[in-house]
């Protein structure tokens, strides 16, 4: 009987490193709250994807958190986690402080696609953290030669 490598049974797969699940969901979170409404007004909400809004950079920094969650490679996973989170905190931040000069506080609420970006932005940077404080360890040099 013909079984594929990952389905022989014994056969080994590679595990996600601690820190890449929360990166993943999170990313998922953001992905989500891109196309949700950003802004509520009293006339209707506000998609963060309208014209070249920030749901679009957002989306795209997502997908990226996405890809870094099922690498194998720490550094590179590090990486995409940084860059998403400074893009998933940064860009709602600054569309918040926008809002906030151009018109106060009147008028607008935040909406759950601002919140979710923002938080899912947060999240992924504790996801980073928990990715650089692990400790590389090295296989000795016997056992490295037998596989």
């Amino acid at each position: 009987m013909f079984l594929p490598e990952a389905k022989k049974p014994g056969a080994q797969h590679r595990r996600l490193m601690p820190g890449q699940p929360k990166m993943l969901w999170s990313s998922l979170m953001i992905a989500v709250g891109s196309f949700m409404p950003w802004i509520s007004t009293g006339f209707g909400n506000v998609s963060g994807a309208t014209g070249q809004g920030a749901g679009y950079w957002t989306f795209i920094a997502a997908m990226l958190g996405v890809s870094g969650a099922l690498m194998p490679w720490r550094k590179v996973a590090i990486t995409h986690a940084v860059v998403v989170a400074l893009v998933a905190t940064l860009l709602p931040a600054w569309q918040l402080l926008h809002l906030v000069n151009l018109v106060g506080f009147s008028g607008w609420t935040p909406g759950i696609g601002l919140v979710l970006v923002f938080f899912g932005g947060l999240f992924i940077a504790t996801a980073a953290r928990t990715l650089i404080s692990l400790e590389v360890v090295r296989a000795p040099a016997t056992a490295a030669a037998q596989h």
